[in-house]
């Protein structure tokens, strides 16, 4: 069993800043690339942001500049340092992790979601 546990959600206004925190836990060989995504009441579920092993990142063109993934690899833990909050930023947002556990099974996991709200 793995699980990813979010945290640091919350309600701030605009021009505020949020650091999201998601760590791994569970039967876990290696963590591969991490990723945060997000979903708007009434959207479909979007990607924010990548990072891999070596700490190769990757952003949603609407949060270039503003957000910053990272990673304590260590302690399989993927953090979003969100700055400049703007109301359309407003979301739940998830952990998603690859995951090879000690049998060698490849994993997609999810995490239950933590709430970013922005207020104007």
């Amino acid at each position: 069993q793995v699980r990813l546990d979010e945290s640091g959600g919350g309600l701030v206004q605009a021009g505020e800043s949020l650091r999201l925190s998601c760590a791994s836990s569970g039967s876990i060989l290696r963590v591969d690339t991490m990723a945060w995504y997000r979903q708007a009441p009434g959207k479909q579920r979007e990607l924010v942001a990548t990072i891999t092993t070596n700490g190769r990142t990757n952003y949603a063109d609407s949060v270039k500049g503003r957000f910053t993934i990272s990673r304590d690899s260590a302690e399989n833990t993927v953090y979003l340092q969100m700055n400049s909050l703007k109301p359309g930023d407003t979301a739940v947002y998830y952990c998603n992790a690859g995951v090879l556990t000690p049998r060698l099974t490849n994993l997609e996991v999810w995490g239950q979601g933590t709430r970013v709200t922005v207020s104007s």
